[in-house]
């Protein structure tokens, strides 16, 4: 049965998110009042699995060999209804 898994990455409290900073300071120059911004990727992850609580297992494995750098990076995983 397929499945279909939301894997959420973010940085670690602490890490220095570049990017977010960029975007901060841009929307500031326009004239938004933006306090803080942080990126995070988010992936969509269909999957075959025997089970939902399998399909979880599955992604949270890609998330750790592949999708996250778990020295500055969390992730979570969560099961979508399809």
């Amino acid at each position: 049965m397929d499945y279909v898994v939301e894997v959420r990455i973010e940085l670690k409290s602490g890490v220095l998110d570049a990017e977010g900073e960029t975007v901060n300071k841009s929307l500031k120059l326009l004239g938004f009042p933006a306090k803080d911004v942080k990126t995070v990727k988010v992936y969509d992850i269909t999957l075959e699995a025997g089970s939902e609580e399998d399909a979880r297992k599955k992604a949270e494995n890609a998330a750790k060999k592949l999708l996250a750098n778990p020295v500055i990076q969390n992730y979570y995983v969560t099961p979508k209804k399809k």
